[in-house]
């Protein structure tokens, strides 16, 4: 009996030891599927890894061609600037200059008269006299009081050497009486 017993409690024992390693086993097949997925997931990860360290390379590469083009365009457009701001410089200076023309030239000439105007557009100085105080209707001599205005004008443009001028005369449509050296008006 005492065999039995023993027996029984081996066979008993066995059969917990059996059960642990049924549970043993078990727990190692699910671990060595896991160990397996995660080998699998470690294969992706280091992958994805090595493709973003890549990316990464081909980033810096990028951002450094990028920099190189903002550091190009930068240099262009402070070119630009100067240019412009050496335009500008000129167009004040220019302007400058013009203004003190057109200041002159009614201050010299006296212009209260309103047969006789100045105006600067687009930078240049326009000196308007009109016709009844150039000409005599149907002539095309200068009259006396014009000359004085023109003689005061043109002391004044040629103190200015640098500046061009140009001067036009146009009387009116009367025609002409006098000695045959003009054919009309537009001779």
């Amino acid at each position: 009996m005492r065999y039995k017993k023993k027996i029984a409690a081996l066979e008993s024992k066995n059969k917990e030891i059996q059960d642990l390693l049924n549970t043993c086993t078990v727990k190692l097949n699910t671990c060595l599927t896991e160990k397996e997925a995660m080998a699998s997931q470690m294969e992706f990860l280091k992958k994805n890894n090595s493709d973003l360290i890549n990316n990464m390379g081909n980033m810096t590469t990028l951002s450094a061609k990028g920099a190189q083009n903002i550091e190009k365009a930068l240099e262009t457009i402070k070119e630009k600037d100067l240019k412009i701001s050496r335009m500008q410089d000129a167009l004040t200076k220019k302007d400058s200059v013009t203004l003190a023309l057109v200041t002159s030239i009614k201050s010299s000439v006296g212009i209260s008269d309103p047969d006789i105007e100045v105006n600067v557009e687009k930078g240049v100085v326009f000196i308007s006299i009109a016709d009844k105080l150039l000409f005599k209707s149907g002539s095309y001599n200068v009259s006396d009081k014009a000359k004085s205005v023109l003689a005061k004008v043109a002391k004044v443009i040629n103190d200015k050497p640098t500046f061009e001028c140009m001067v036009e005369g146009h009387t009116d449509n009367v025609p002409y009486i006098g000695n045959g050296f003009l054919i009309d008006n537009w001779g």
